[in-house]
């Protein structure tokens, strides 16, 4: 399975889990249930969200001159590419492009 199927997935069983939690909170269930169900449905879908948004899409070539290369570089996982780090030092910002 493919990482964007499975984190498309994760996201729908995480807002599921966020809707039947607000179906029995509208139905008038205790607090037990309610949470048994929000929280794993706000773990899942917030990991997925902050995980797309932490770790951004990779960028193709220098990002510009105020941008440092770092030295760093490695194989990415998900797509097979030569990945290199940039670093702008007043943001401390850093950015992962290929090529």
């Amino acid at each position: 399975m493919r990482r964007d199927m499975l984190r498309a997935a994760l996201l729908c069983i995480g807002l599921g889990l966020l809707a039947g939690a607000a179906v029995l909170a509208i139905d008038g269930c205790g607090p037990g249930p309610v949470l048994r169900l929000a929280l794993p449905g706000i773990i899942l879908a917030g990991a997925v969200i902050v995980e797309r948004w932490r770790y951004g899409r990779l960028a193709s070539g220098r990002p510009g001159p105020e941008w440092i290369a770092t030295g760093e570089r490695f194989v990415d996982p998900e797509t097979g590419r030569l990945v290199s780090v940039y670093y702008h030092p007043s943001t401390g910002e850093r950015r992962y492009t290929t090529g």
